[in-house]
């Protein structure tokens, strides 16, 4: 048999029925094979049976890239269709007798190359449609924050250097004893006058013993010095009658000696008589000056029962005040709540031996007393004003939103008011922006306001839009304002 007739009478292995590939398109890559066609013997067919060869050898090495995302090259894309219109020959003789050839393809490659979709470039367009939407969304973002600025953000000062304040009370003891019982825990809610605790009251209870003692013994001189001023008034009296008895016998002791002085001096009257009424006289007279010195003496002496009466009175004063001060001393030993508020803070232990001022705990008021202090630039105050309106949050409770209003300002900045304040007359100058605190006062109607804690980190905002009272010009820092005339 001939060549010729062999061939024809068995076909070779590396042959398959031709396909119809007008729209077959093959992608290659630097390490993808490359397709050689090879045709057919049949006329008129539109492809010809493709051939692998490996193109390791045949492409020098490049960059390593992902085939994915790199965009194929004209020559990589090259489609090696064959449109033979009118092939007679052939390379070698194929049998006549061959089948048709099917419409669609039924070897697995072939299938997988026919319906290989055509090369497109989704990367480059959808990283162009990102880009679109990253722009349209920083375009609408920056106008909204425009918007915003203008309209509201430019009116408000916001600072989160602000802290929940409270006037907190540390109770301390003004005896000195040892604890005889607490009825308080830690973090416990007292009411103003609850009892927190009580001190040993037996050295207390002899001291008002004692004070009692004294007031009465007091008293007691009082009533005697009363009495005796009563009793030498009556002496006084029994005085003045005797002085009056005396100066009656003194007078008519004087008319009796002058009666015998003139007799004796007219020879009818004896010396003797005159004498003895002359005597009588001086005795008489000296009885009288004995009468007015004891009255003079019962005076006084009244006067002295009446100033030792009054230094009676001065003592029961002091007795009374000791009493007082020991009755004083005994109800400081039940030690109440001064406000209203939750323990914190508490040494206070049964027991223990404290000393008058010592801290024992500390009562903390929370809610409505509760307030907060925002330290403000000085470049925020220029249009800040008492009773604009605030808005806060607070660390502690996430977004939601607080409201007060600007109660007052300091009247200094926060380094005034340090331990030590700078001296910027000596040694270089730096400027700082100094911070202002500012009180601000809570609104009452919030449903968090029992929540809230001293100490807590704020952030607050002030609404300066209507900040300006009529008639009211604020000045650079805020704080002071000059009253401008009524137009």
């Amino acid at each position: 048999m001939s060549g010729k007739g062999r061939d024809a009478a068995a076909p070779r292995p590396d042959r398959v029925p031709p396909v119809d590939a007008s729209n077959i398109s093959v992608t290659l890559s630097p390490r993808i094979k490359l397709a050689f066609i090879y045709p057919s013997a049949y006329q008129n067919t539109t492809v010809s049976f493709i051939k692998i060869a490996d193109m390791d050898s045949l492409v020098p090495p490049r960059r390593t890239i992902d085939d994915a995302d790199r965009q194929p090259t004209p020559a990589e894309t090259a489609i090696y269709l064959t449109e033979t219109t009118a092939r007679t020959a052939s390379p070698e003789p194929v049998p006549a007798s061959l089948p048709a050839v099917p419409v669609h393809p039924t070897s697995p490659q072939l299938a997988a190359v026919a319906q290989a979709p055509t090369l497109v470039q989704p990367k480059r367009r959808k990283g162009k449609l990102i880009l679109a939407v990253l722009l349209l969304a920083g375009l609408g973002g920056g106008g909204h924050y425009g918007w915003h600025w203008w309209t509201v953000g430019r009116f408000q000062e916001t600072t989160d250097n602000a802290y929940l304040q409270a006037d907190k009370v540390t109770v301390a003891p003004k005896v000195a004893g040892f604890v005889s019982a607490v009825f308080v825990t830690d973090n416990q809610a007292v009411k103003t006058g609850d009892v927190l605790a009580t001190i040993d009251q037996r050295d207390y209870r002899l001291a008002i013993t004692e004070a009692q003692a004294d007031l009465e013994k007091a008293q007691a001189q009082l009533e005697g010095y009363k009495a005796a001023v009563v009793q030498q008034e009556a002496q006084v009296e029994s005085n003045k009658a005797d002085v009056s008895n005396a100066e009656a016998g003194v007078t008519f002791a004087s008319q009796e000696a002058k009666r015998y002085g003139d007799l004796l001096a007219s020879g009818a009257g004896t010396s003797q008589r005159a004498q003895q009424t002359a005597s009588d006289l001086l005795q008489r007279t000296a009885t009288l000056n004995k009468n007015r010195a004891a009255l003079d003496a019962a005076e006084k002496q009244v006067t002295t029962y009446g100033a030792l009466a009054k230094s009676a009175l001065a003592a029961i004063a002091g007795a009374q005040a000791k009493l007082d001060k020991a009755e004083l001393d005994m109800s400081y030993t039940t030690i109440h709540a001064p406000i209203d508020g939750v323990v914190g803070d508490r040494s206070l232990r049964i027991g223990q031996l404290i000393q008058a001022g010592t801290a024992l705990l500390t009562v903390v008021p929370t809610g409505r007393d509760i307030y907060l202090v925002a330290n403000f630039k000085e470049t925020q105050l220029g249009d800040m004003n008492v009773g604009q309106p605030v808005e806060f949050t607070v660390d502690a409770f996430g977004g939601h939103v607080f409201h007060g209003r600007v109660d007052s300002f300091s009247p200094g900045t926060g380094a005034q008011f340090a331990l030590l304040p700078p001296e910027n007359a000596t040694g270089n100058f730096t400027k700082v922006v100094q911070r202002v605190p500012v009180k601000i006062t809570l609104a009452s109607d919030d449903a968090f306001l029992s929540r809230l804690r001293p100490g807590l980190s704020v952030e607050a905002t002030v609404e300066t839009r209507n900040g300006v009272s009529h008639g009211v010009e604020p000045t650079r820092i805020g704080m002071a304002e000059a009253k401008t005339p009524s137009r």
